[in-house]
């Protein structure tokens, strides 16, 4: 899934959707997604974490409907 999102086949929003019914999706930390989206680094995807209100060891599982909105909106350029 990871390297869908690096090669852009797949797209956040996609993932996040399986994430609802994967449970193996849905157990993918949020920061090591974030971290291979194109033009998101280490140092940016944990910024932007902190942004939003994400902790660290949070699961995509875990997200609340306004962090995953957030996420959205700050990926989407």
């Amino acid at each position: 899934m990871k390297e869908k999102l690096k090669l852009g086949s797949l797209t956040l929003s996609e993932l996040l959707q399986k994430a609802e019914g994967d449970e193996t999706v849905g157990k993918m930390k949020v920061l090591s997604v974030l971290e291979s989206l194109p033009g998101l680094g280490k140092v940016k995807a944990r910024r932007l974490m902190d942004t939003v209100g994400i902790s660290e060891s949070r699961r995509l599982q875990g997200l609340g409907a306004k962090q995953r909105a957030d996420l959205l909106k700050a990926t989407a350029r």
